[in-house]
């Protein structure tokens, strides 16, 4: 997973936060990316894209029902590892969706099923469960068309300095069920690596922007399109 939880579960994207401590919030950005590019393999081909889809597509439809587009976690799984089974960040995390060991097992008290953080099914099952307990814990709170936003900028960092964002953009008397009102204050929330949660959530709606309708993988994405999650 990408930055330190809030909330006790650590994920892959913490390590530049642990190790370049003050550093300005671009370079840290920048510094994220590189980052993914050294722990995770490139997508070398279409067919190397696509061997989990069938994965993506079950879990999916599990936790998030028939109609979610299942092709957003296979975006976040490019974001977080580049669909690299055998990614490895330095702080721990582990496989495509970048799992902290301890953050799996604690998933696996509810799921006795899920045997192993590198088996390649149980990471993405994994990864998508937690993605709705986040999905849940912001259903009351955000604009629905800025859920995923909301769920995947807290997979990243953890709930409270989302939470301290909406609080700031109350006091802007800006509208803290959006997005846009979260990213306009997120500089100003302390403790809190916003260009690399803002970046991560952007490259998901880039890469989600890359696949065609059943989730092939394009070379770019197309010259008018824009990025956007869902």
């Amino acid at each position: 997973m990408s930055s330190s939880a809030a909330r006790g579960f650590p994920r892959s994207s913490s390590l530049p936060a642990r190790l370049l401590g003050g550093a300005r919030p671009h370079l840290y950005a920048v510094l994220h990316s590189l980052l993914l590019l050294t722990v995770a393999s490139p997508l070398w081909s279409q067919a190397n894209t696509s061997r989990f889809d069938d994965t993506f597509q079950k879990y999916s439809k599990r936790y998030f029902g028939v109609g979610y587009d299942w092709r957003t976690f296979k975006a976040q799984a490019i974001t977080e590892s580049n669909l690299d089974p055998n990614a490895r960040s330095w702080v721990g995390a582990r496989g495509i969706m970048q799992l902290m060991p301890s953050t799996f097992a604690e998933i696996q008290t509810k799921n006795s099923a899920f045997q192993s953080v590198d088996d390649q099914e149980w990471n993405i099952a994994a990864g998508i469960y937690y993605d709705r307990r986040l999905w849940r814990l912001w259903r009351d709170s955000v604009d629905q068309t800025d859920h995923d936003r909301f769920m995947f900028a807290s997979y990243n960092a953890g709930r409270v300095p989302l939470l301290r964002a909406q609080t700031l953009a109350r006091l802007r008397a800006l509208d803290p069920r959006l997005w846009g009102s979260v990213a306009a204050v997120a500089s100003e929330v302390p403790r809190w690596r916003h260009a690399e949660t803002l970046t991560y959530v952007q490259r998901i709606g880039a890469n989600l922007q890359r696949m065609d309708p059943r989730g092939r993988v394009l070379p770019s994405p197309p010259a008018d399109s824009a990025t956007i999650i869902r």
